[in-house]
């Protein structure tokens, strides 16, 4: 059986497109996306000792398509600086390994 951050690392690494955390807790039956935000810092760091990377697809204004710079957190922003709009593509994320 493996853990929940388990999962979550198998199904980055599997994954052929980037997949947000509100996929990724539909796929896993996780009911928050907050746990999943935390799991994924973890992952980051966790997987560079294997030579690979979580590759981070920021999220961006569905209105303006401002892109959001990834910061330390993965977690997704509420409100574009830009335009204001609430409307956020929320940030996907893959692994893979490092060039």
């Amino acid at each position: 059986m493996l853990t929940r951050r388990e999962e979550i690392t198998r199904l980055l690494d599997s994954a052929t497109v980037p997949l947000t955390a509100q996929e990724i807790c539909e796929i896993l039956e996780i009911k928050k996306r907050s746990i999943v935000y935390d799991d994924i810092d973890h992952i980051a760091r966790s997987v560079r000792n294997q030579g690979k990377e979580v590759v981070v697809k920021p999220a961006s204004c569905g209105k303006c398509h401002y892109a959001f710079r990834v910061k330390g957190s993965v977690k997704a922003p509420t409100k574009c600086p830009k335009c204001k709009s609430e409307w956020i593509l929320a940030p996907s994320f893959l692994i893979r390994d490092k060039k």
